[in-house]
């Protein structure tokens, strides 16, 4: 997905009561327009990662701890991406090692290249 200054996943928060593959599926769906009927996921791919961000100043500016959970799927069909909270997006080769973004994006392909690697064995 592309923002103004940086590309990144479609993510979001866990709602009450709402699994995290619950919550993937469901913002993937909100901010792409892939449905689950779209999607094979592959139960055996978890990747997880923590980092800082800024709250907004409505917020009182502060920092805080994020954890980002990604889980891995491939598209069975051909979709058409409605982008409905970015200003567009763009699919990327797979050419590793990837530069892309250094905080969530990177390390997240360098993870799933080992898994690839292994055979999805990690």
């Amino acid at each position: 997905m592309e923002h103004a200054d940086r590309l990144d996943l479609p993510k979001g928060h866990v709602d009450a009561g709402e699994s995290e593959i619950e919550c993937a599926l469901r913002e993937l769906e909100e901010e792409t327009g892939i449905l689950t009927r779209d999607i094979d996921i592959d139960t055996r791919f978890r990747f997880t990662t923590k980092y800082r961000v800024r709250r907004k100043e409505e917020s009182g500016g502060q920092t805080c701890e994020k954890t980002l959970v990604i889980f891995l799927g491939r598209l069975i069909r051909d979709v058409k991406i409605q982008v409905t909270e970015h200003q567009s997006y763009r699919w990327i080769g797979w050419d590793p090692p990837h530069q892309i973004q250094v905080r969530t994006i990177d390390p997240l392909l360098s993870y799933l290249c080992k898994f690839l690697e292994t055979g999805g064995s990690l």
